[in-house]
């Protein structure tokens, strides 16, 4: 018998059999591709944490070569990850506040900051240990939120484990020529110099201001003009990040005297 292809039954089933080949070229697809998703974040994750006190372009580091870079400079057996009580964890925190096998490098600050699920006490706040002409270095991860969605970056500490001597941010959507800005070299160099914690070795909080007094005063940077939510967002997302880290310092430097 011949099958009326204007009637309604072979309308559903050819959508259907469409349906269940294209969801499975996708799914095909998907799964072999997965690899190389991968291995663009990682490489992604490189380059990020390098920025914060590396000038990409004047060393020509790129998704070519960032692996053997990032090597060179960056032990990742040096790594940590700290509690939000700024101490060092024998693991990561999983959604449900338990401890289970993972990495300095495996945390994923974005995803963590936006799952609502993930309690604030069960936040894993990596730490990485960088060298850089016989000097070593600590890279802090941030995340926080602008205007118009995350922003985040990395902000490098120096020897002393308290003077900023780079960072990097970046956003997913701010707006151009406004709270885009964060990202340029002329914001970034606003921190640079700035100190994270007091003499007593006690966390100071920073505040992003539009008066222009951040040239002259200490714990104040300069924020972008016609961007004041996103420059609050910064300084937000570093104060909070910033804490944490200022009391594994202190530990840390109490352990060696």
């Amino acid at each position: 018998m011949a099958i009326n292809k204007e009637s309604n039954g072979y309308t559903f089933v050819f959508a259907t059999v469409m349906v269940v080949i294209v969801g499975t070229i996708l799914a095909l697809l998907a799964s072999g591709l997965k690899p190389y998703r991968d291995a663009n974040g990682v490489q992604k994750k490189q380059l990020e944490i390098l920025s914060a006190f590396l000038d990409l372009d004047a060393e020509k580091i790129s998704r070519k070569n960032v692996k053997d870079k990032f090597a060179e400079f960056v032990d990742l057996k040096d790594a940590v990850v700290l509690n939000s009580n700024g101490e060092v964890m024998d693991g990561v925190y999983d959604v449900k506040g338990n401890i289970v096998k993972g990495s300095a490098f495996d945390v994923d600050i974005q995803q963590e900051y936006k799952d609502k699920k993930r309690s604030d006490s069960h936040k894993n706040f990596p730490l990485f240990v960088a060298t850089q002409n016989g000097k070593k270095l600590f890279v802090i991860p941030v995340i926080g939120k602008g205007l118009w969605g995350p922003i985040w970056g990395n902000i490098c500490l120096d020897e002393d484990m308290s003077t900023i001597k780079g960072a990097s941010f970046g956003h997913k959507g701010e707006t151009p020529g406004l709270g885009a800005e964060i990202s340029q070299k002329f914001f970034v160099d606003r921190w640079i110099g700035e100190k994270v914690t007091d003499e007593a070795g006690d966390f100071a909080k920073f505040e992003v201001v539009k008066d222009g007094s951040g040239q002259s005063v200490e714990k104040k940077v300069d924020g972008i003009t016609g961007g004041t939510i996103t420059s609050k967002g910064v300084e937000e997302m570093a104060n909070r990040c910033l804490a944490v880290y200022a009391e594994y310092f202190k530990t840390l430097k109490n352990a060696k005297q």
